[in-house]
């Protein structure tokens, strides 16, 4: 019997006659000689994860991960060509089944990734895809759970870091957006006029709505100035007398305003007679 330590959030898988057996994690573990072997991940898993996801050939990383994808172009639903480029966040949940249920574990994750990356592209429009990347991404992880658990794998995140396109489409989106600029620039400047003269004409209304209150107000006190005038009159002289009165003076202060017309003409009575009788009754 051997004793083999086992770093902090690794493990090993122990084969006994070419079948796996079990599952040693961190810690001082035993095995038996000659009949426990420890599986050699580098020999089924590409050369180039080794130092990301085990480390010396046996020991297996169980901590999250992150795995950067190669870029892939992808179409949109409006044939646009975008080149995507993602990091993944996953970790293995069964080591044994991420050795022996999958050929070839991390490039097989990236092509499942990808594919699902690309038929939600291929869904959209280009101004839906710059739009939605967290909606994109949180699709394709409900999309390959199924998939990637039958490998022992859970992915628990994915972000498109990359996406960019030809150069002519992104002449194009500039030019749209400076359009679109010029478009909300010119909107805000004609409301900014509707505003102001919104508010110049409730401002007009308003002082038209004053005026016209304080003439009304004017009347009022004239006639009811006139009123108490004619009463006082009509207590000395009766009430008779004191119409003919008020009648001479409305008739007076109606000549003297036709006389003051600035054109080289005088306006007489007709009647002058009548007048100085009506005063002398």
């Amino acid at each position: 019997m051997f004793i083999k330590q086992i770093p902090q959030g690794h493990c090993v898988i122990v084969t006994r006659f070419g079948k796996p057996v079990g599952v040693r994690k961190s810690g001082l573990n035993f095995f038996i000689p000659l009949i426990d072997d420890v599986v050699d991940v580098t020999k089924l898993w590409d050369n180039e994860w080794k130092n990301e996801t085990n480390k010396d050939g046996i020991y297996i990383e169980l901590s999250e991960q992150r795995t950067d994808t190669s870029e892939k172009p992808c179409h949109t639903k409006d044939n646009v060509e975008v080149r995507v480029d993602c990091m993944i966040r996953w970790r293995i949940t069964d080591p044994i089944k991420a050795i022996f249920e999958v050929d070839h574990l991390h490039p097989t994750l990236q092509d499942t990734v990808l594919s699902e990356v690309r038929a939600a592209i291929g869904k959209r429009t280009l101004d839906e895809v710059i739009s939605q990347r967290t909606s994109i991404s949180e699709e394709v992880v409900r999309n390959v759970i199924k998939t990637t658990s039958r490998w022992g794998i859970a992915v628990s995140g994915l972000e498109i870091q990359k996406l960019d396109m030809d150069e002519k489409t992104k002449d194009a989106m500039l030019k749209q957006m400076e359009a679109e600029r010029v478009s909300r620039a010119v909107a805000l400047e004609a409301e900014g006029k509707s505003k102001a003269i919104l508010m110049q004409s409730t401002a007009e209304k308003q002082a038209t709505i004053t005026k016209a209150q304080g003439q009304a107000e004017a009347l009022r006190l004239q006639a009811e100035a006139e009123r108490e005038y004619v009463q006082k009159i009509a207590e000395v002289i009766g009430a008779e007398a004191a119409a003919k009165v008020l009648l001479t003076r409305q008739t007076l202060e109606g000549y003297a305003t036709i006389s003051s017309n600035p054109a080289d003409k005088v306006y007489l009575p007709n009647n002058v007679r009548a007048i100085i009788a009506s005063v002398k009754d």
